[in-house]
C-alpha cells in the first residue's frame, strides 16, 4: 500500500488568531509542520524537525491564548485538549493560579501504509510492543494497526484512548482507526482500569494501549495477555534494553531477578554466584525499536533476546527498511551487548555489599560495621556502589542522587532518622540478606493494592492504621485516582478508608 497522509490542517489554523495562522497558510513547507507554539509575552514560533520559524514579530498576549481556547475542546487532568473529529493535541502551560499561559499546537496526521515494514509481525496475531524516542512515530503506527487490524483482518479491535491521542478529539473517533472502537478514559490515571474493563465488558480479540508507563498498566497489560487476547502497544524507551533496566516496566519482557547459584553451578557457567536471569514469561511476544519513519528494529523474540543479553552475549535483531524504490530490506545486524554494561549486576545482600550514604554520616555507618563485624563496605561515590542508604527528609525530596539510583535500579533504604538504631538495625538486616523494613513502602504499596480494589469493584477498603505522615501521604495517593478517603480512629489505631465519591453520603 502506498503511504498517504491526511492532517485536517486547515481546522487547526482556523483556531489559530489570523496574524499567526495566515503566515502558515502561505508557506510551500506545511507538510512539514511539527507544531505551533504560543507562549505569552514570546513571538509564536512554528517548529519543523529541523528548523523553527517566527511567525510575527509581535508578541503573544492573552487574547491570542484565549482566542484558541474558545475554539477547541475541554482540557483534561494531563493539560491536553483537541479539535473534534480531527487528530490535533493542544497542551497547556499554567502559572500557579492554573491560568494558561502557553499552547504548544501539535499537528496531528494520520498515515495511511506506514505499517507495511512490519505488517506481517502485527497479522501474526502475536503481543508486539513498539518503542522509540518521542516524536518517531509510535502512536502514528498504532493508529494504522488499529485500522489494518479492524478493516483488513476483520477483527474485533479496542482502543483504550488515553487524551484521545489514537482516535482525535470528540466523540466519533477519526477514520484512521477504521472500524476499530475505542473507549476513552477520563484521566490518565486511570488508564489501568479502562484497560481492564476493555477486555472484561467488550469481548476484543485485539486491544491497542499508547504509552504503558506505570506499573498499574503493565500489571493490566499482563492481565490482558494472559487472557489470549492480542496486545500492541507502545511503552517509554528507545530500546529494549531501556526497558530491562527500567523497574517500572521490565515486567512486560518478563522482568529481572537476581539469583544466587551454588558454587558448582557457578564454576560450571563460569560467572559470579549472583547473576540476573529473567522471572516470568514475556507480556509482549514481539519488540519493535523505531528508528525512523523507514527504519525498524525487530526482535521477534522477546525471552530469548532478555536471555541472551542477560547472559551477556550478542544478539540479533531484524533491521527492516524501506529503500528509494519502496522495496523492504532485511537483515540481522549483531549487538554485542555486555550484561554488566546492560544492567548494572549487584551482589546479593550480605555478600560483600557496598553501601553509598547520602544525607547520613558516614564515620557513623563505619563505626557499625566495625563494631558489629559487618561484610559491609561504605563507599564515597554512587558509580561504586549497589545499595544507597537515605533518610526519609532527602528521598521526599528527590534529588539528583536519588534519581539517579531510581534511574540505575540501585536498592534505596529509607531510615526514618540517623539515629545509632536505626542504622544498626538496618546493616544489620542487609548483612543477613534481608530488606531492612521501610513502613513508608510498605504502607504506600498496601495503598495502592486498596486503589485498584476499589476501583475495581467499588467496596471500600480500610488500610492498617499509620502515623499522621503516611496517612497524609496515603490521601494525596487517594486523591490522585479521584477517589475520597478519611480518616478514622484514634491514636495509634487511627488509619485511613478509601472509597469511591459517590459513596461518601451512603457513609
Amino acid at each position: 500500500m502506498e503511504r498517504t497522509i491526511t492532517d485536517d490542517l486547515d481546522a487547526l489554523l482556523e483556531a489559530l488568531p489570523p496574524r499567526i495562522g495566515e503566515p502558515l497558510r502561505q508557506r510551500e513547507d506545511r507538510g512539514e509542520l511539527l507544531e505551533v507554539v504560543m507562549d505569552l509575552g514570546r513571538p509564536p514560533e512554528a517548529r519543523y524537525r529541523q528548523w523553527e520559524v517566527v511567525l510575527s514579530t509581535q508578541e503573544v498576549t492573552e487574547a491570542d491564548i484565549d482566542h484558541v481556547v474558545s475554539r477547541i475542546g475541554a482540557f483534561g487532568d494531563d493539560n491536553r485538549a483537541g479539535i473534534e473529529r480531527t487528530l490535533h493535541r493542544i497542551s497547556a502551560l499554567r502559572n500557579r493560579k492554573g491560568r494558561i499561559v502557553g499552547l504548544t499546537c501539535r499537528v496531528g496526521r494520520a498515515v495511511y501504509g506506514t505499517i507495511r515494514i512490519i505488517q506481517d509481525l502485527v497479522e501474526s496475531g502475536q503481543g508486539l510492543l513498539l518503542l522509540g524516542r518521542p516524536g518517531v512515530g509510535k502512536t502514528t503506527m498504532l493508529r494504522e494497526v488499529a485500522r489494518v487490524l479492524a478493516d483488513d483482518l476483520k477483527k474485533r479491535v479496542v482502543i483504550v484512548d488515553t487524551s484521545n491521542e489514537i482516535g482525535g478529539d470528540g466523540d466519533i473517533p477519526h477514520p484512521a482507526i477504521g472500524r476499530a472502537r475505542r473507549l476513552q478514559v477520563p484521566t490518565p490515571t486511570l488508564q489501568h482500569a479502562v484497560m481492564i474493563e476493555a477486555v472484561e465488558n467488550h469481548m476484543p480479540e485485539v486491544i491497542i494501549i499508547d504509552e504503558i508507563g506505570t506499573e498499574l498498566e503493565a500489571a493490566a497489560a499482563r492481565t490482558i495477555a494472559e487472557r489470549g487476547v492480542q496486545l500492541v502497544g507502545t511503552a517509554h524507551g528507545n530500546t529494549l534494553e531501556n526497558l530491562m533496566m527500567n523497574p517500572t516496566l521490565s515486567d512486560l519482557i518478563g522482568g529481572i531477578q537476581t539469583v544466587t547459584l551454588g558454587d558448582e553451578e557457578a564454576r560450571r557457567r563460569g560467572t559470579q554466584k549472583s547473576i540476573l536471569e529473567r522471572k516470568a514469561p514475556p507480556t509482549f511476544d514481539i519488540v519493535v525499536e523505531i528508528q525512523s519513519w523507514d527504519k525498524v528494529a525487530v526482535h521477534p523474540s522477546v525471552a530469548g533476546v532478555v536471555d541472551t543479553i542477560l547472559r551477556g552475549q550478542p544478539v540479533k535483531p531484524e533491521v527492516r527498511w524501506l529503500d528509494e524504490t519502496g522495496q523492504i530490506k532485511k537483515e540481522a545486524e549483531e549487538l554485542n551487548v555486555a550484561a554488566s554494561k546492560t544492567i548494572p549486576l549487584k551482589p546479593k545482600p550480605g555478600i560483600g555489599t557496598k553501601i553509598y550514604p547520602f544525607g547520613i554520616s558516614q564515620t557513623r555507618l563505619q563505626q557499625v560495621v566495625k563494631q558489629k563485624q559487618l561484610p559491609i563496605m561504605v563507599v564515597p561515590s554512587l558509580e561504586e556502589a549497589d545499595t544507597l542508604i537515605t533518610l526519609r527528609n532527602y528521598y521526599r525530596r528527590k534529588p539528583q542522587v536519588i534519581r539517579t539510583a531510581e534511574a540505575a535500579t540501585i536498592p534505596i533504604y529509607v531510615l526514618k532518622n540517623h539515629s545509632t538504631t536505626q542504622i544498626e538495625q538496618c546493616l544489620t538486616s542487609l548483612s543477613q540478606g534481608e530488606a531492612p523494613r521501610d513502613p513508608v513502602t510498605q504502607a504506600m504499596r498496601e495503598t495502592e493494592e486498596a486503589i485498584v480494589k476499589v476501583i475495581g469493584n467499588g467496596e471500600p477498603v480500610e488500610l492498617s492504621p499509620q502515623n499522621a505522615y503516611i496517612r497524609r501521604l496515603q490521601h494525596q495517593l487517594a486523591e490522585r485516582y479521584k477517589l475520597l478517603s478519611r480518616s478514622y480512629g484514634k491514636g495509634a489505631g487511627r488509619r485511613v478508608r478509601i472509597f469511591q465519591r459517590d459513596q461518601e453520603e451512603e457513609d
